[in-house]
């Protein structure tokens, strides 16, 4: 096996346990993973149920982009193994994945924590991604207001 980037935008469940399986190497003893979740709940701002988001992406952009988040991280952590970003599309309701970043590197203290908050934090700078949220209010397109 060797080190692995995987980039893309997927319309169905993302598997985690199958990601660290693909992503680990024979060297690899840790894994770190963000995932972020549809919440049915927001507290921030105006606070309301969401009923589902809906996403929406321009695939070889958003998937261009993915990539050039992997290569940022490793011209910052040269010890990372292997990077998997996913980012789901469709229609999807509250509890459901929406989004992984996966770093995996042989030690704990390799800068792989770090490497996969970077990552989360440039997809929503960088990647062009839309979510339409449908609350017990009506429905509204999203704009992201996210600088890291």
């Amino acid at each position: 096996m060797c080190k692995q980037t995987i980039c893309k935008i997927v319309e169905n469940e993302i598997h985690l346990d199958e990601l660290i399986e693909r992503l680990s190497i024979n060297s690899t003893g840790a894994v770190v993973m963000f995932t972020g979740l549809v919440r049915g709940f927001t507290e921030r701002e105006d606070p309301h149920e969401t009923l589902q988001l809906e996403y929406e992406a321009y695939e070889p952009m958003a998937e261009k982009m993915m990539c050039r988040i992997a290569e940022e991280i490793r011209g910052k952590w040269p010890e990372v193994e292997s990077i998997a970003i996913f980012q789901r599309i469709g229609k999807l309701k509250p509890g459901t994945p929406t989004v992984t970043i996966a770093c995996t590197a042989a030690h704990r203290d390799t800068g792989v924590f770090e490497a996969a908050r970077y990552g989360i934090d440039r997809l929503k700078e960088i990647v062009p991604i839309w979510k339409k949220e449908s609350s017990t209010s009506g429905e509204s397109w999203i704009e992201g207001d996210f600088i890291p």
